[in-house]
């Protein structure tokens, strides 16, 4: 009985500063939600202390947190020598303060001096550690204090798959490292749509300012190239001036450099100038209110490559301070500039462009994670660190496993009848499908889309599964591009000029891809079926209509005007049959199952259709089927018309050999296995002998569009690094 009364663990959260309090305050009140687990104990230091920098340790306290001790850590003087002072008078003061509170756990975040001194004390100390956001890259010095507070870490619960494979890679237990995604994104995508925006926006900057109308701007000193910093910083001041828009300009933190920076604020008249608001602390709730509706974020900040990438804002990274970050397509980088000439072309680039969501660096579910990692530490577990040196020729599958398993797609697959929503996972596997009928007008349909896709969310988190982003796989001609339908099908009303991407992105928070469900289908050959590893291969589906993809050099073919691949309307007679495009002689007008089933109505309205010993109810509608059926049965009429349907197809799937040579055809769709055999024939016979010899096969994926869609994001939805 007294082995299973497990006693609270006593959790010591440390925070040096305003940056890391936002990623930090999360996990506190998690802590703070569950006495029945944990003891919090909140230890303040750093520039939280300082006048100059907003003392922002009341923030902690208006958040009802008990301070357990401020420990005044900084010298001033904001040079490299008061760095190094700094730490050393922090290493002085935290072994009281640590001997103490006693905590079983100590939880550092990032990589800053202030939080190397809290990491070194408690290490030497006998201190267990929690280390968040370590594996990162940035670029700077702040790369080499964070690698160092991995080191001396016993856990780590980092925010992307990279900074987890990093951490294995420093040779860090993989059993001890929790991807957990960045805490503050907990609360930012939960308060991103607060209903008095506009209020926090105008009470910063002021009544007359708009929505998406102004900038703001943060800029820190890189501590290992201080003049570099202080130049950019000044052209960057000098290109705010000039692009004239209202900006909310943050003072630098204290590094090193800091002092040098606001002397080229104020010789620049900044504080003065009617068009910039420069302020030293902004609470986050408020900051995130302010990024997220802004027409621009500048400077250097991590909250610009990190929290800004949730909300679509465009973000110019100004120099080498978040070099190797992983970033979303919001980020446009300035490495260097001479002149404020490249800089204020990047904001004319940038200001007012909206992106889809990101979320590389979260989901929203940090902190629920983050506390059951804290409750499944064993503190009977030996105390002495060890490193996972890796065997140089086996690699750990089991890491692999865990990669495929934990990484999925959202697939939207809109048909002419059905909607429907799938969860798939790298492998390939429909972890969770769902069907509705699909709605007639637009604002049904997307109602609907929305509704499904959200329900797929919640049970993801359940099923453990990390959704990356969403593909959607839509009938008619698509700009892949914008993520726009540009024309519909006649099958599905109400679905021309539709932008997809930004209600689906905006909703969610994740990045979208749009495209035709014929495009899809070859992107699921070329993942999960018969295109796998095939550099130029064609496929045609053979369904409801004719359609399909082409692949060349493992790229799709999109086309200028995002035509290319429309298979079914390649033309193989001058004076065919009508088809549903207006035109004639259409492979679609020959050999689809509409195609199939109008031929088969006709024979059917003459009693041709008919033969003994087939089954055929008068009720049911006549179909495609049963025309299959009676040509197996022997009835000469159908197989006319079958035989000169699969020789169409032929025909044009030889146009498609002598224009684009791929190696291989992929049939896909209800028709496929009926048309292999007569096709290869046809090729055979009337193909040009190059080209001859090129197999037609059978596609074996049972959901290609829906395994098209997730491929463009499992394909796409990479991890950008500059």
């Amino acid at each position: 009985l007294k082995k299973n009364c497990k006693r609270k663990l006593r959790v010591c959260v440390a925070t040096c500063n305003r940056a890391d309090y936002s990623k930090l305050a999360p996990i506190m009140s998690g802590i703070k939600s569950h006495p029945e687990d944990f003891e919090l104990e909140v230890v303040v230091l750093g520039s939280h202390l300082i006048d100059d920098y907003g003392n922002t340790f009341r923030m902690i306290e208006q958040d009802d947190f008990d301070i357990g001790s401020k420990l005044h850590t900084i010298v001033r003087g904001e040079d490299e020598a008061a760095m190094v002072e700094s730490v050393g008078l922090a290493l002085v003061k935290l072994p009281d303060v640590i001997q103490r509170l006693k905590p079983d756990i100590l939880v550092v975040h990032g990589d800053r001096f202030d939080a190397l001194a809290l990491a070194t004390a408690a290490a030497l100390m006998n201190i267990r550690i929690l280390h968040l956001e370590g594996g990162e890259v940035s670029g700077t010095i702040d790369d080499s204090i964070r690698h160092a507070i991995s080191k001396l870490a016993h856990y780590h619960a980092c925010c992307t798959r990279m900074a987890e494979q990093h951490l294995i890679a420093m040779c860090e237990d993989h059993s001890r490292i929790l991807l957990a995604g960045c805490p503050s994104y907990d609360k930012l995508l939960l308060s991103h749509h607060r209903e008095d925006y506009m209020d926090i926006i105008k009470s910063w900057l002021d009544d007359k300012v708009q929505e998406g109308d102004y900038i703001v701007a943060l800029q820190h000193p890189v501590t290992t190239n201080i003049q570099h910093s202080i130049k950019i910083y000044g052209l960057m001041l000098d290109a705010l001036i000039s692009f004239n828009k209202k900006t909310l300009i943050l003072f630098p933190n204290i590094d090193a450099g800091s002092k040098e920076m606001v002397r080229v604020m104020r010789r620049k008249g900044i504080e003065q100038h009617p068009n910039f608001r420069a302020v030293k602390h902004i609470p986050f709730e408020q900051f995130i209110q302010l990024v997220s509706h802004a027409g621009c974020m500048i400077g250097n900040s991590s909250c610009g490559v990190r929290e800004a990438g949730a909300f679509g804002t465009p973000v110019i990274n100004l120099g080498t301070r978040q070099t190797g970050r992983e970033t979303g397509e919001n980020v446009l980088h300035v490495r260097d500039a001479d002149t404020h000439n490249k800089i204020y072309h990047a904001l004319e680039l940038q200001f007012g462009k909206r992106y889809p969501c990101s979320k590389i660096y979260g989901d929203g579910n940090a902190v629920p994670r983050i506390l059951k990692f804290l409750r499944s530490i064993d503190l009977d577990e030996p105390l002495q660190k060890t490193f996972c040196f890796p065997p140089v020729k086996d690699p750990i599958s089991q890491d692999i496993d865990h990669i495929l398993e934990t990484q999925s797609a959202l697939a939207v697959d809109l048909g002419g009848t059905n909607l429907r929503v799938a969860i798939v996972c790298m492998r390939g596997t429909i972890v969770k499908k769902y069907s509705q009928p699909n709605p007639k007008t637009f604002e049904a349909r997307m109602e609907l889309i929305l509704k499904m896709c959200n329900d797929a969310m919640r049970d993801a988190v359940g099923l453990n599964c990390r959704i990356l982003g969403v593909g959607v796989s839509t009938g008619g001609r698509v700009n892949p591009q914008d993520g726009v339908v540009l024309h519909s099908t006649k099958l599905i009303q109400e679905w021309s000029s539709v932008d997809l991407r930004t209600p689906i992105s905006d909703a969610l928070h994740l990045p979208v891809w749009v495209d035709n469900d014929g495009n899809c289908a070859a992107l699921a050959e070329r993942k999960f079926g018969h295109g796998k590893g095939v550099e130029n291969f064609v496929t045609v589906i053979t369904g409801t209509g004719i359609g399909g993809g082409i692949i060349h050099h493992n790229e799709l073919v999109h086309g200028s005007t995002f035509c290319a691949a429309e298979l079914g309307h390649i033309m193989v007679s001058l004076e065919g049959p009508e088809c549903m495009c207006g035109s004639r002689g259409c492979i679609e007008a020959y050999a689809s199952g509409m195609a199939l089933q109008r031929e088969a109505k006709k024979l059917h309205d003459e009693d041709l259709l008919k033969v003994e010993g087939m089954d055929m109810k008068l009720s049911e509608p006549i179909t495609a089927a049963h025309l299959i059926s009676a040509a197996k049965m022997g009835n000469s009429k159908a197989d006319a018309v079958l035989t000169k349907a699969a020789t169409a197809l032929g025909v044009g799937i030889i146009n498609i050999l002598h224009i684009v040579n791929p190696s291989q055809v992929i049939l896909s769709g209800v028709l496929a296995s009926y048309y292999q055999a007569p096709v290869q024939h046809v090729i055979s016979q009337r193909a040009l002998f190059s080209v001859q010899n090129i197999k037609v096969v059978t596609s074996d994926l049972e959901e290609p569009a829906l395994l098209g869609a997730a491929s463009m994001v499992l394909d796409y939805a990479t991890r950008r690094i500059y």
